[in-house]
């Protein structure tokens, strides 16, 4: 499998070598688990090395598993797919004092956030859901969020959409899942259909007319502790709605526009992605 990834000599020979310690240590390699309490004892560098060599196999694992797809095969399609999350993150590094570490939730994870609110019908985990779907499922800023009104919100074709206007009143358009429209309207049946789509929720229930940034901070802050994740912010729900769309092959460049971002450089950033100098599109243009 590294062998028929562009890396260099001396990369190829560091993960093929973490890959061989590994599999002399008796470690299943499929199995998140077991990689991350066999990690857990490695040094920093090496676990860097690891990661990133188990990320090569769980991206050749994706490509095989959506190669043999078929109508009949889906939901043994998604049970690897979401295997293979569980092994992309079961290695964690630790980052460097002053240096930012890329967070974001892998398929399970937001499943389970998402589905933790399932049952519970108060008027506050209404609120809680519509606010972690639009973070999760359109990548908004929590500034985005709390400015959000039912008019932004158009049909398009066969889509609906949100119109942002976002960072230097830069405007953009995102396209929504149907999931997401649905779970809208059944929010709209409580708050109406005017004004802020995000309100602030008092302890008994009753609804203001708008929700601070600092608000929307602090429901991602008690939905990831749920998840045992500490400080988990609205930009790292940004961040998994990028790298899920990555990840299932949305071009960079569409990212990178949904997100409103200047330039590919800041979505590569996101994404903890560097640059392949060694091989780039411009060596294919036929000069």
């Amino acid at each position: 499998i590294l062998a028929k990834r562009n890396l260099a000599e001396t990369t190829r020979y560091r993960y093929g070598r973490e890959i061989k310690l590994a599999r002399a240590a008796r470690v299943n390699l499929l199995d998140a688990t077991a990689v991350s309490e066999y990690a857990a004892n490695l040094p920093n560098s090496r676990k860097m090395f690891l990661r990133a060599a188990v990320g090569v196999l769980a991206d050749e694992l994706t490509q095989a598993a959506k190669a043999q797809a078929t109508p009949d095969n889906v939901a043994g399609m998604q049970a690897v797919l979401w295997r293979v999350e569980a092994l992309k993150g079961s290695i964690q590094v630790q980052t460097k004092k002053g240096q930012q570490a890329h967070t974001w939730l892998n398929l399970a994870e937001v499943r389970a956030l998402l589905t933790s609110l399932t049952d519970d019908t108060t008027t506050k985990a209404m609120r809680d859901k519509v606010v972690l779907g639009l973070l999760l499922g359109a990548g908004l800023r929590r500034e985005e969020l709390a400015s959000l009104t039912w008019r932004d919100i158009k049909q398009q074709g066969e889509r609906m959409v949100l119109n942002i206007t976002g960072k230097g009143k830069k405007r953009r358009v995102i396209p929504i899942h149907d999931k997401l429209v649905a779970l809208l309207m059944t929010w709209a049946e409580v708050v109406g259909q005017t004004g802020f789509i995000a309100r602030s929720v008092t302890k008994g229930g009753e609804l203001g007319k708008s929700i601070s940034g600092q608000g929307i901070l602090d429901i991602v802050d008690s939905y990831g502790q749920r998840l045992g994740k500490e400080k988990l912010r609205p930009h790292d729900l940004r961040r998994t709605y990028a790298r899920i769309g990555y990840d299932a092959g949305i071009d960079i460049g569409q990212i990178s526009k949904l997100l409103g971002h200047s330039n590919i450089t800041t979505t590569q950033r996101y994404l903890g992605l560097q640059i392949n100098l060694k091989k780039t599109v411009s060596d294919f243009v036929p000069f």
